[in-house]
């Protein structure tokens, strides 16, 4: 039994020091001595989901159920299991099995703050951050999560208070300064988001939202860049808008309006992007496909307008309106860009490909209509990005 009790508690300190593939080899052995081992099963799941064996983790997960149904670790142990693998509705079960168990743990609320964060519901997981704080209310993660929730909730103020007030139970809290980063990133403040992202990379260099965020906050610090993406998260231009087209025809002006406008934060995303990605201090951050799209889009920009300015000197009035099709293929190639779903950047990378075919045949052809039709679909790529993005929604949970 010792050495039993001795295996497990060096399958703790793997887990801690992230040697999962050790960790699970230590259980191994301890379950071949002992196959009813609940503690092992447990700390099994564990080691088996933080190597990607999504199928053997939660067989491990409900096995430990199975063995000590009344016991609250078990479930809160699926649970976790369940929100790595960004399945937030069984997080949820599981996280109100264990909490039927007891509800003096804060990890238990903590797992289900998170997974109804991961589900979208701010509110819940506020409330749950709240009834954590009330068993316990010194736990820095547990106020991080509560800040986020206000975040998403746009409740500026207790955000940033609750953000501070994490940092000051635990300075060395990477979910602390997650927490302010995004408060701050949020309500209008690029500058000190970049800051306590930076923060959290230092704290946990393997974090990669935390680099994301980064980006984010840089791109932000540019005011031109920061109005047009507040504007164009204001002005969407839903999918089904197009569908108002026949019967009110009018509508075609505010249809161009918003795809100008999608268009012009698309030019400055990447003249951004572009600018960080040339500068020392930024360049890293930058993966290589990110900084290629931006420089193809900044090119784009003069060719097309040469391209114009060819088609005004000939008077080739298809040259010129070819021109302008080249300077709206910004729209497509970063709506491809920017698209979660696997498949979804596959839909727009093929329309975006016809639309250069559709291009160079308006050009052979010296047909005017075929480039200005180019140039509408160019522009209203905005609409097929959002039906590509609805119906090809990314399953895989984003972390907290």
């Amino acid at each position: 039994m010792v050495k039993v009790d001795e295996s497990i508690e060096r399958a703790r300190t793997l887990l801690r020091l992230r040697r999962p593939a050790d960790a699970e080899r230590e259980l191994r052995g301890v379950l071949a001595v002992e196959p009813q081992q609940d503690m092992a099963h447990c700390l099994l799941a564990f080691a088996l989901v933080h190597q990607g064996k999504a199928a053997e983790a939660m067989v491990a997960a409900r096995e430990a159920v199975r063995l000590v149904p009344d016991h609250w670790y078990p479930h809160y142990v699926s649970g976790q299991v369940f929100l790595h693998l960004g399945l937030a509705d069984p997080a949820i079960t599981a996280a109100n099995e264990s909490l039927a168990q007891s509800t003096e743990h804060t990890s238990t609320w903590e797992l289900l703050a998170r997974a109804h964060l991961l589900k979208g519901q701010w509110r819940e997981a506020a409330d749950a951050a709240r009834s954590g704080l009330a068993v316990d209310p010194q736990v820095p993660d547990l106020v991080s999560l509560l800040s986020i929730a206000h975040t998403k909730l746009g409740e500026a103020e207790p955000a940033r208070a609750a953000a501070a007030h994490a940092i000051q139970l635990d300075p060395e809290s990477a979910t602390a300064h997650l927490a302010a980063g995004r408060a701050a990133l949020a309500f209008g403040d690029p500058k000190a988001a970049a800051d306590s992202f930076r923060e959290v990379l230092r704290l946990d260099p393997g974090y990669s939202p935390a680099r994301d965020l980064l980006v984010s906050a840089l791109k932000q610090r540019n005011p031109l860049q920061r109005m047009l993406s507040k504007l164009r998260r204001r002005y969407l231009g839903g999918w089904r808008l197009v569908f108002l087209l026949p019967v009110a025809p009018p509508f075609i002006a505010v249809f161009i309006l918003i795809a100008l406008l999608h268009w012009a934060a698309w030019v400055s995303e990447s003249v951004t992007v572009l600018r960080l990605t040339l500068a020392k201090a930024t360049r890293l951050l930058f993966e290589g496909a990110e900084a290629r799209v931006a420089m193809a889009c900044c090119a784009l920009l003069p060719a097309g307008i040469a391209v114009l300015a060819l088609g005004i000197a000939l008077g080739q009035e298809p040259v010129g309106t070819a021109g302008v099709a080249i300077m709206a293929l910004i729209t497509p190639v970063q709506e491809a860009t920017h698209i979660s779903s696997p498949r979804g950047r596959v839909v727009l990378r093929v329309w975006t490909g016809l639309l250069v075919a559709a291009i160079v045949a308006a050009l052979i052809a010296g047909s005017t209509g075929g480039a200005l039709l180019s140039v509408y679909a160019g522009l209203g790529t905005i609409w097929i990005a959002a039906g590509a993005r609805r119906f090809f929604r990314d399953h895989h949970g984003a972390q907290v």
